[in-house]
């Protein structure tokens, strides 16, 4: 019984620690960009889009597909941040417990 109540602590400790970490994502705000910082984009923790810029050199009518293709760039480069980041902050709230290979908890 006194393994059951030490689970359930640790549980409830895993439940805390994991709303803490929901919390700073939201908070959390990261850049990605591309095309040499001509476009650049600003993602929250949980990956929603905060911010575009776009360098004013590249409006030019002929140019919108490099434009889009860099936009699209840019938010693949946040993502791959925003990922990483949301995993070493995984690994603190789970620490010692070990999870299958591949689950998520978001």
């Amino acid at each position: 019984m006194k393994d059951l109540m030490g689970m359930m602590k640790q549980v409830r400790d895993m439940q805390a620690r994991m709303q803490k970490v929901q919390e700073e994502l939201e908070a959390l705000e990261i850049a990605g960009s591309s095309g040499g910082g001509l476009v650049a984009v600003t993602l929250t923790g949980k990956g929603d889009l905060k911010r575009v810029r776009i360098d004013p050199g590249l409006l030019k009518p002929e140019e919108v597909e490099i434009v889009e293709d860099l936009i699209v760039a840019a938010m693949q480069d946040a993502k791959g941040k925003v990922e990483a980041a949301v995993q070493e902050r995984m690994q603190s709230v789970t620490g010692g417990l070990p999870l299958p290979p591949g689950m998520k908890l978001f």
